[in-house]
Protein backbone atom coordinates (compact mmCIF):
# COMPACT_ATOMS: atom_id res chain seq x y z
CA UNK A 1 0.00 0.00 0.00
CA UNK A 2 0.77 3.56 -1.10
CA UNK A 3 0.39 6.61 1.43
CA UNK A 4 -1.37 9.25 -0.84
CA UNK A 5 0.94 11.94 -1.04
CA UNK A 6 0.49 15.40 1.68
CA UNK A 7 -1.97 18.15 0.30
CA UNK A 8 -0.43 21.59 0.19
CA UNK A 9 -3.34 22.97 1.85
CA UNK A 10 -5.54 21.75 4.43
CA UNK A 11 -9.03 20.88 3.15
CA UNK A 12 -10.54 22.94 6.22
CA UNK A 13 -10.22 26.84 6.26
CA UNK A 14 -7.56 28.10 8.89
CA UNK A 15 -8.49 30.33 10.90
CA UNK A 16 -5.12 30.91 12.66
CA UNK A 17 -4.27 32.02 8.79
CA UNK A 18 -7.05 34.53 8.98
CA UNK A 19 -5.75 35.79 11.93
CA UNK A 20 -1.96 36.43 10.99
CA UNK A 21 -3.62 38.20 7.89
CA UNK A 22 -5.71 40.11 9.93
CA UNK A 23 -2.44 41.44 11.93
CA UNK A 24 -0.45 41.79 8.65
CA UNK A 25 -2.94 43.69 6.97
CA UNK A 26 -4.05 46.57 10.04
CA UNK A 27 0.36 47.00 10.28
CA UNK A 28 0.45 47.90 6.37
CA UNK A 29 -2.97 49.99 6.10
CA UNK A 30 -4.31 50.66 10.06
CA UNK A 31 -6.23 54.04 8.63
CA UNK A 32 -7.87 52.86 4.88
CA UNK A 33 -10.82 56.14 4.66
CA UNK A 34 -11.39 56.17 1.06
CA UNK A 35 -8.50 58.62 -0.58
CA UNK A 36 -6.33 58.37 2.22
CA UNK A 37 -2.61 56.79 1.67
CA UNK A 38 -3.17 53.90 3.85
CA UNK A 39 -6.77 53.17 1.27
CA UNK A 40 -3.84 52.86 -1.39
CA UNK A 41 -1.80 50.05 0.66
CA UNK A 42 -5.14 48.28 1.66
CA UNK A 43 -5.84 47.93 -2.24
CA UNK A 44 -1.86 46.76 -2.11
CA UNK A 45 -2.26 44.43 0.24
CA UNK A 46 -5.45 42.84 -1.48
CA UNK A 47 -3.95 42.68 -4.73
CA UNK A 48 -0.21 41.12 -3.91
CA UNK A 49 -2.54 38.36 -2.43
CA UNK A 50 -3.97 37.56 -5.72
CA UNK A 51 -1.43 37.46 -7.85
CA UNK A 52 -2.56 34.11 -9.55
CA UNK A 53 -5.98 35.45 -9.97
CA UNK A 54 -4.31 38.29 -11.67
CA UNK A 55 -2.33 36.25 -13.93
CA UNK A 56 -5.22 34.50 -15.08
CA UNK A 57 -7.66 37.51 -15.68
CA UNK A 58 -9.71 36.21 -12.91
CA UNK A 59 -9.21 39.48 -10.80
CA UNK A 60 -11.36 42.32 -11.74
CA UNK A 61 -10.92 45.95 -10.63
CA UNK A 62 -14.54 47.98 -10.72
CA UNK A 63 -13.37 51.45 -10.50
CA UNK A 64 -16.25 54.54 -9.99
CA UNK A 65 -16.88 57.95 -8.90
CA UNK A 66 -19.07 58.26 -6.23
CA UNK A 67 -20.85 62.19 -5.37
CA UNK A 68 -20.40 62.12 -1.36
CA UNK A 69 -20.44 64.92 1.35
CA UNK A 70 -17.07 65.33 0.90
CA UNK A 71 -17.24 65.80 -2.86
CA UNK A 72 -16.26 63.25 -5.77
CA UNK A 73 -14.24 60.72 -4.69
CA UNK A 74 -13.01 57.61 -6.63
CA UNK A 75 -13.51 54.18 -5.07
CA UNK A 76 -12.72 50.62 -6.20
CA UNK A 77 -14.29 47.25 -5.68
CA UNK A 78 -12.30 43.76 -6.21
CA UNK A 79 -13.97 40.82 -7.70
CA UNK A 80 -11.86 37.62 -7.25
CA UNK A 81 -13.90 35.04 -9.86
CA UNK A 82 -13.09 31.15 -8.89
CA UNK A 83 -15.44 28.98 -11.93
CA UNK A 84 -17.05 27.02 -11.07
CA UNK A 85 -18.88 23.30 -12.56
CA UNK A 86 -22.54 24.47 -12.14
CA UNK A 87 -24.34 27.32 -14.02
CA UNK A 88 -24.51 30.23 -11.32
CA UNK A 89 -22.35 32.32 -8.60
CA UNK A 90 -22.39 32.50 -4.65
CA UNK A 91 -21.08 35.60 -3.81
CA UNK A 92 -18.70 36.24 -0.39
CA UNK A 93 -18.24 39.82 0.20
CA UNK A 94 -17.08 42.20 2.67
CA UNK A 95 -16.10 46.08 2.85
CA UNK A 96 -12.33 46.63 3.42
CA UNK A 97 -11.95 50.54 4.39
CA UNK A 98 -12.01 51.99 7.27
CA UNK A 99 -14.70 54.47 8.83
CA UNK A 100 -14.00 57.94 7.09
CA UNK A 101 -15.49 60.13 10.10
CA UNK A 102 -12.82 58.45 12.23
CA UNK A 103 -9.73 59.18 10.34
CA UNK A 104 -8.40 62.34 12.79
CA UNK A 105 -8.23 59.38 15.89
CA UNK A 106 -6.46 55.73 15.80
CA UNK A 107 -9.34 53.96 14.10
CA UNK A 108 -7.52 50.80 12.77
CA UNK A 109 -10.62 48.39 12.43
CA UNK A 110 -9.09 45.15 13.19
CA UNK A 111 -12.89 43.62 13.66
CA UNK A 112 -14.69 46.47 11.41
CA UNK A 113 -13.18 45.54 7.67
CA UNK A 114 -9.99 43.83 8.68
CA UNK A 115 -10.87 41.03 10.02
CA UNK A 116 -13.18 39.90 7.38
CA UNK A 117 -11.25 41.20 4.82
CA UNK A 118 -8.14 38.53 5.81
CA UNK A 119 -11.06 36.09 6.03
CA UNK A 120 -11.89 36.28 2.69
CA UNK A 121 -8.07 36.69 1.36
CA UNK A 122 -7.87 33.48 3.66
CA UNK A 123 -10.97 32.06 1.49
CA UNK A 124 -8.76 33.12 -1.56
CA UNK A 125 -5.85 30.66 -0.27
CA UNK A 126 -8.75 27.72 0.13
CA UNK A 127 -11.07 27.96 -3.08
CA UNK A 128 -7.04 28.18 -5.19
CA UNK A 129 -6.36 25.07 -3.66
CA UNK A 130 -10.12 23.83 -3.54
CA UNK A 131 -11.56 24.89 -6.35
CA UNK A 132 -15.50 24.94 -6.47
CA UNK A 133 -16.99 21.77 -7.86
CA UNK A 134 -20.77 23.59 -7.71
CA UNK A 135 -21.52 27.05 -8.37
CA UNK A 136 -18.86 29.74 -9.14
CA UNK A 137 -17.84 31.60 -6.25
CA UNK A 138 -16.90 35.38 -6.24
CA UNK A 139 -15.21 37.38 -3.53
CA UNK A 140 -15.85 40.88 -3.50
CA UNK A 141 -14.11 43.70 -1.43
CA UNK A 142 -16.61 46.56 -1.57
CA UNK A 143 -15.41 50.35 -1.10
CA UNK A 144 -17.02 52.58 0.60
CA UNK A 145 -19.27 50.70 3.05
CA UNK A 146 -18.88 53.85 5.92
CA UNK A 147 -20.67 56.58 5.73
CA UNK A 148 -18.55 59.70 4.86
CA UNK A 149 -20.35 62.18 6.95
CA UNK A 150 -23.21 60.64 8.94
CA UNK A 151 -25.36 57.48 8.04
CA UNK A 152 -28.12 57.49 5.21
CA UNK A 153 -29.38 55.67 2.37
CA UNK A 154 -27.07 58.22 0.14
CA UNK A 155 -24.25 58.57 2.15
CA UNK A 156 -23.19 54.83 2.98
CA UNK A 157 -23.03 51.53 0.87
CA UNK A 158 -21.16 53.03 -2.05
CA UNK A 159 -19.51 50.19 -3.03
CA UNK A 160 -22.43 47.60 -2.69
CA UNK A 161 -24.52 50.20 -4.52
CA UNK A 162 -22.96 50.70 -7.44
CA UNK A 163 -21.68 47.01 -8.13
CA UNK A 164 -25.54 45.90 -7.89
CA UNK A 165 -27.01 48.31 -9.84
CA UNK A 166 -24.06 47.68 -12.66
CA UNK A 167 -24.71 44.11 -12.05
CA UNK A 168 -28.46 44.56 -12.55
CA UNK A 169 -27.50 46.53 -15.90
CA UNK A 170 -25.66 43.39 -17.16
CA UNK A 171 -27.79 40.42 -16.42
CA UNK A 172 -25.22 39.41 -13.53
CA UNK A 173 -27.58 39.53 -10.40
CA UNK A 174 -29.55 36.95 -12.54
CA UNK A 175 -26.87 34.24 -11.83
CA UNK A 176 -26.21 35.17 -8.13
CA UNK A 177 -27.57 32.15 -6.06
CA UNK A 178 -26.86 34.07 -2.94
CA UNK A 179 -24.81 37.08 -1.29
CA UNK A 180 -22.93 36.34 1.73
CA UNK A 181 -21.66 39.01 3.32
CA UNK A 182 -19.42 38.45 6.47
CA UNK A 183 -18.77 41.78 8.37
CA UNK A 184 -17.60 42.09 12.31
CA UNK A 185 -16.97 38.53 12.67
CA UNK A 186 -13.57 38.48 14.42
CA UNK A 187 -15.06 39.45 17.71
CA UNK A 188 -13.46 37.07 20.01
CA UNK A 189 -16.71 36.63 22.12
CA UNK A 190 -18.57 35.81 19.07
CA UNK A 191 -22.53 35.66 18.57
CA UNK A 192 -23.39 36.22 15.11
CA UNK A 193 -26.61 37.60 15.11
CA UNK A 194 -30.16 37.01 13.31
CA UNK A 195 -30.63 40.15 10.81
CA UNK A 196 -34.42 41.36 10.06
CA UNK A 197 -32.84 42.21 6.58
CA UNK A 198 -31.14 39.13 5.33
CA UNK A 199 -33.84 36.05 3.33
CA UNK A 200 -35.26 33.82 5.44
CA UNK A 201 -34.08 30.38 3.87
CA UNK A 202 -30.64 31.72 4.26
CA UNK A 203 -31.05 32.35 7.78
CA UNK A 204 -32.49 29.00 8.18
CA UNK A 205 -29.51 27.80 6.57
CA UNK A 206 -27.68 29.56 8.38
CA UNK A 207 -28.80 27.84 11.55
CA UNK A 208 -28.43 24.42 9.64
CA UNK A 209 -24.75 24.99 8.69
CA UNK A 210 -23.84 26.05 12.57
CA UNK A 211 -25.16 22.89 13.41
CA UNK A 212 -23.64 20.75 11.19
CA UNK A 213 -19.97 22.36 12.15
CA UNK A 214 -21.01 22.37 15.75
CA UNK A 215 -21.02 25.81 16.20
CA UNK A 216 -24.80 26.59 17.11
CA UNK A 217 -23.67 27.80 20.60
CA UNK A 218 -22.57 31.03 18.58
CA UNK A 219 -25.41 32.04 16.16
CA UNK A 220 -28.67 33.68 16.67
CA UNK A 221 -28.34 34.76 20.61
CA UNK A 222 -29.37 38.15 19.59
CA UNK A 223 -31.71 39.53 16.60
CA UNK A 224 -31.22 42.38 14.74
CA UNK A 225 -32.18 44.30 11.61
CA UNK A 226 -28.47 45.46 10.34
CA UNK A 227 -28.26 47.80 7.74
CA UNK A 228 -25.35 46.70 5.71
CA UNK A 229 -23.96 46.04 2.26
CA UNK A 230 -26.36 43.25 1.64
CA UNK A 231 -29.12 45.94 0.97
CA UNK A 232 -28.51 46.67 -2.58
CA UNK A 233 -28.98 43.63 -3.36
CA UNK A 234 -31.78 42.66 -1.63
CA UNK A 235 -33.44 45.63 -3.04
CA UNK A 236 -32.90 44.00 -6.38
CA UNK A 237 -34.31 40.57 -5.75
CA UNK A 238 -31.09 39.06 -4.90
CA UNK A 239 -30.85 36.33 -1.86
CA UNK A 240 -28.99 38.12 1.20
CA UNK A 241 -27.57 36.98 4.23
CA UNK A 242 -25.19 39.02 6.50
CA UNK A 243 -23.21 37.14 8.95
CA UNK A 244 -22.55 39.66 11.46
CA UNK A 245 -21.68 40.27 15.17
CA UNK A 246 -22.86 43.84 15.86
CA UNK A 247 -22.42 43.33 19.21
CA UNK A 248 -19.17 44.00 19.98
CA UNK A 249 -17.72 45.01 23.04
CA UNK A 250 -18.83 46.13 26.70
CA UNK A 251 -21.38 49.01 26.60
CA UNK A 252 -20.39 51.91 29.00
CA UNK A 253 -21.63 55.22 29.14
CA UNK A 254 -18.48 56.66 27.73
CA UNK A 255 -18.64 53.98 24.71
CA UNK A 256 -22.53 53.33 23.81
CA UNK A 257 -22.04 51.28 21.27
CA UNK A 258 -18.95 49.01 22.52
CA UNK A 259 -15.92 48.73 20.54
CA UNK A 260 -17.45 49.57 17.28
CA UNK A 261 -16.18 52.50 15.47
CA UNK A 262 -13.76 53.94 18.38
CA UNK A 263 -10.00 53.87 18.60
CA UNK A 264 -10.58 50.05 21.14
CA UNK A 265 -11.27 48.14 17.94
CA UNK A 266 -8.04 46.68 17.72
CA UNK A 267 -6.50 43.23 17.29
CA UNK A 268 -6.19 42.04 20.98
CA UNK A 269 -10.05 42.13 20.56
CA UNK A 270 -10.55 39.35 17.64
CA UNK A 271 -9.33 35.88 17.64
CA UNK A 272 -7.79 32.74 15.41
CA UNK A 273 -11.67 30.98 16.97
CA UNK A 274 -13.61 33.21 15.98
CA UNK A 275 -12.55 33.35 12.37
CA UNK A 276 -12.23 29.43 12.62
CA UNK A 277 -15.97 29.07 12.94
CA UNK A 278 -17.00 32.06 10.44
CA UNK A 279 -14.35 30.15 7.77
CA UNK A 280 -16.65 26.98 9.03
CA UNK A 281 -20.32 28.29 8.42
CA UNK A 282 -19.17 30.24 4.96
CA UNK A 283 -17.75 27.02 3.79
CA UNK A 284 -20.44 24.71 4.83
CA UNK A 285 -23.19 27.71 3.42
CA UNK A 286 -21.50 27.21 0.16
CA UNK A 287 -22.33 23.34 0.22
CA UNK A 288 -25.68 23.67 1.35
CA UNK A 289 -26.61 26.14 -1.31
CA UNK A 290 -25.12 24.05 -3.61
CA UNK A 291 -27.06 21.32 -2.40
CA UNK A 292 -30.41 23.40 -2.49
CA UNK A 293 -30.39 23.44 -6.33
Amino acid sequence: AQKAPAQNSPARFNGQAAYNLTRQYIAAAPKRWVGSPGHAKAEAFIKDHFKPEIAQGRFETDRFTAGTPAGLLEMRNYIVRYPGKKDGVIVLATHYETNYPLRDINFVGANDGGSTTALLIEMGNYLRAHPPQGYSIWLVFDDGEEAIQSWSATDSLYGTRHLAAKWSQDGTLKKIKAFLLADMIGDKDLNIDRDANSTPWLLDMLKQAAKNTGHSAYVFKNSTAVEDDHLPFAKRGVPVLDIIDIDYGPRTFSMPDGYHHTAEDTLDKISAHSLQIAGDLFLEMIRLINQRG
